[in-house]
């Protein structure tokens, strides 16, 4: 069941997003389209962090995402993209409109029938659809430390997420690769990252005050973070593919 509060919560935020989070690697979308296609289309796409890595790999490009604070970021950063208000329940595109749908870091907070529905709806006989997840790199133990304050209850998983499947209703799941990729980046921008995630969008100032010391504790006791104004994150992308049934 999709948490509506946490869901809700970065409808609050826009350019901190764009500002703190990471993006994602070309192979994410290589893997995904092998050519340039006719139309492809960006759900969820908050401020447009995979919308980008669309652009050149399809002819149109259309966003869709039901924040207007995400979606006044992303008109400002890739005006010629086709920006729309919607949701994945609801997409305001034609039927068979679309060749590629992609959902990056976005899936788990769809209702996952209706969605898949309107995803199959949207997409043309055999288009394919592309979700992705940016996680941490279960080798990094302090920035797995930080995911156990921040999410303790599924910073434990291993790795691949639990709202991805080998079976989605009205799709047959062809492809599933994890890509191993490292970001360099600043103590203070780390930190702002967690700024931006649902459960210190929704804790109340003392909570979150004290994830944001627990974490700045991690850093401070850690190797390969201590002492240091910027130190290297290793990023685990997964990438499922799947074709319209």
């Amino acid at each position: 069941m999709v948490d509506e509060v946490l869901a809700k919560s970065f409808e609050r935020i826009g350019a901190d997003y764009d500002r703190y989070r990471p993006g994602f690697p070309q192979a994410a979308a290589d893997l995904m389209m092998q050519a340039p296609v006719r139309s492809a289309l960006d759900l969820g796409a908050g401020t447009g962090k995979f919308t980008e890595l669309l652009q050149g790999r399809a002819e149109r490009v259309i966003a869709v995402e039901p924040s207007s604070a995400m979606l006044d970021v992303l008109r400002v950063k890739l005006p010629a993209v086709e920006a729309l208000q919607g949701s994945a329940e609801r997409i305001p595109v034609a039927d068979g409109g679309v060749d590629v749908v992609s959902v990056a870091q976005a899936f788990h907070w769809f209702d996952r029938e209706p969605a898949c529905a309107e995803i199959a709806r949207v997409l043309v006989p055999g288009g394919a659809l592309g979700l992705i997840w940016n996680h941490s790199d279960p080798t990094s133990t302090w920035d797995r430390a930080a995911h156990r304050i921040a999410h303790p209850a599924v910073a434990e998983e291993d790795g691949t997420t639990s709202s991805a499947a080998d079976e989605l209703p009205g799709f047959v799941h062809v492809r599933y690769e994890q890509i191993h990729w490292t970001e360099r980046i600043r103590r203070e921008d780390y930190l702002g990252r967690w700024s931006t995630v649902s459960s210190f969008i929704v804790a109340d100032d003392d909570e979150r005050a004290d994830m944001f010391a627990a974490i700045e504790a991690v850093l401070d006791a850690d190797s390969e973070t201590r002492g240091r104004d910027d130190f290297d994150l290793p990023i685990v992308t997964d990438v499922f593919v799947y074709r319209r049934a």
